[in-house]
């Protein structure tokens, strides 16, 4: 993955097929990708949105998590923009 900001579409999936999908994305992340940016969507996605701030709050890869734009988007912060 080349961008600084990457977004990823989880509608649709189920939790264990988010994360497949989310490790993928930190594991190809280069040194240029700053944020993933996560759309789950607002009301089927807030499993998915708890799956999220549950298992990669102690990835040792996310610096922190913050909400997106709506609530239907959470985004991992990879590197920090200074």
């Amino acid at each position: 993955m080349g961008e600084p900001f990457v977004k990823i579409d989880l509608h649709g999936l189920r939790q264990e097929e988010a994360m497949r999908m989310i490790d993928r994305a930190i594991a190809s992340a280069g040194p240029q990708t700053y944020q993933l940016q996560l759309i789950h969507g607002y009301n089927r996605g807030t499993s998915l949105r708890s799956m999220i701030h549950d298992w990669y709050q102690c990835d040792p890869k996310v610096k922190r998590i913050i909400p997106g734009e709506n609530p239907g988007i959470t985004v991992l912060v990879l590197k920090e923009l200074y």
